[in-house]
């Protein structure tokens, strides 16, 4: 089992940046896949980025450029830095884990983006 949650979610001006946190209730050097995913109002979740544990990245093609995904093994903790951030940017953001076979997902933190 593994629990997620995440912080840092909140309110900013359209250009403004926001580093979101997913901690996890167990060591994460062991778990090959942890990811951000995000649900606009009347959409379906996306995926975000993603990033391994020898530290390949993924990322959306909308956010390319503008958001930064890291892990950090010893704190257990996944981030997602989110510069130049547009209104359409917000959505709660949720993260996520693959460990064993089984998807792991965080309760999910609001971001908006105001213009």
């Amino acid at each position: 089992q593994v629990q997620l949650v995440e912080s840092g979610g909140g309110l900013v001006q359209a250009g403004g940046s926001l580093r979101l946190s997913c901690a996890a209730s167990r060591s994460i050097f062991s778990i090959n896949n942890m990811g951000w995913y995000r649900q606009a109002p009347g959409k379906q979740r996306e995926l975000v980025a993603t990033i391994t544990n020898i530290g390949s990245t993924f990322y959306a093609d909308s956010v390319k450029g503008r958001f930064t995904i890291s892990r950090d093994n010893a704190k257990n903790t996944v981030y997602l830095q989110m510069n130049s951030l547009k209104p359409e940017d917000t959505a709660v953001y949720f993260c996520t884990a693959v460990r064993a076979g089984k998807d792991y997902w965080g309760q999910g933190t609001q971001v908006t983006v105001s213009s």
